[in-house]
This record gives C-alpha cells, sequence and structure tokens, in this order.
C-alpha cells in the first residue's frame, strides 16, 4: 500500500481531519499531479479556512502553474487568515512570499 493509500484510508476514518486533507494533497504534490493537487488544497481550503499552512503551499503551487494572480489572492487570504489566528510564523512566511511574486512581477 502507498503512502497515498494508507492517508486516504486514515482519512476515510477522520473525515474531518485538515492535517489528513494537506498530507493528501502534499503526497499528491509529491507525485507530480499539479493541477489535481491544486484541486485538493483548493478544497482544504472551503472546508478548513483556519488551516493555515495550506496558503502557503497552494500560492508556490499556483506560481509553478503559472498563475500568478490567483496565488497572490491566496497569499492574501492567507495573510488575513494569519493574522486571525495569529500565527506570525506563517504570517512571515506569506507576507515574504506575496512581497516576493510581487517584486516578480514588477520586472
Amino acid at each position: 500500500m502507498s503512502r497515498l493509500e494508507k492517508l486516504q484510508e486514515f482519512l476515510k476514518e477522520s473525515p474531518n481531519d485538515p492535517f489528513l486533507k494537506y498530507a493528501i494533497a502534499t503526497e499528491i504534490l509529491k507525485l507530480g499531479n499539479e493541477k489535481e493537487a491544486a484541486e485538493h488544497f483548493y478544497k482544504l481550503v472551503e472546508s478548513d479556512p483556519d488551516y493555515v499552512g495550506t496558503y502557503y503551499h497552494l500560492g508556490k503551487l499556483l506560481e509553478k502553474l503559472d498563475d500568478e494572480k490567483e496565488a497572490l489572492r491566496i497569499y492574501e487570504e492567507g495573510i488575513q487568515v494569519a493574522t486571525k489566528m495569529r500565527d506570525s510564523n506563517a504570517l512571515r512566511e506569506l507576507r515574504q512570499a506575496h512581497q516576493e511574486l510581487i517584486d516578480e512581477l514588477e520586472y
């Protein structure tokens, strides 16, 4: 049984666990299925909007998929969530990613 299959089995037992949903999305990304991984990250944002780590990884994936406008929107949404959750580390990472993308787009 692959790691992805194991995670999917765990999710059946705990369908509301945001960490498992996040782990499945990142495992799908590791397998090279970028668009499918993005779909899973979006579902996680929808079902568990306070799961802060999602925003950074979804934003980076969107940058890789050349959807910079959407990446900026996701970073901005993540900045709001990180502020609300008082997660200073995530807030710093999201602000930095957001600013780096803005800087890149200006060149």
